[in-house]
């Protein structure tokens, strides 16, 4: 796990703010198709609060085609990242969630 500037990833009064600076070659992407991609949808996100033992922690998903990153907030503004972009395979019809077959720990 590496750990990623807090000023990068900001979240208050329930907005989530992110550096496209920081997110795009995560994900393959420049900066402006980054943005290109939000607009058009293939570019996704998801934001999970945690609860019971993991309270105050939010864990950001951003998927883009076959490219993951994940990155957890922590309560006290610190973001923790994977080091490595995760290439997920192609989805399989027997497959619901294709990140299950890169092993990829909550």
């Amino acid at each position: 796990m590496s750990t990623v500037p807090g000023s990068a990833i900001t979240i208050a009064d329930g907005e989530i703010t992110i550096d496209a600076e920081l997110l795009a070659p995560r994900l393959g992407l420049s900066a402006e198709a980054l943005k290109t991609g939000m607009r058009e949808g293939t570019v996704s996100s998801v934001a999970e609060t945690g609860i019971d033992e993991d309270v105050g922690r939010t864990r950001l998903t951003f998927r883009h085609r076959r490219r993951v990153w994940i990155v957890v907030v922590e309560s006290d503004g610190t973001v923790v990242e994977n080091p490595t972009a995760v290439v997920a395979p192609p989805t399989h019809p027997d497959c619901l969630n294709p990140i299950d077959f890169v092993g990829i720990a909550p």
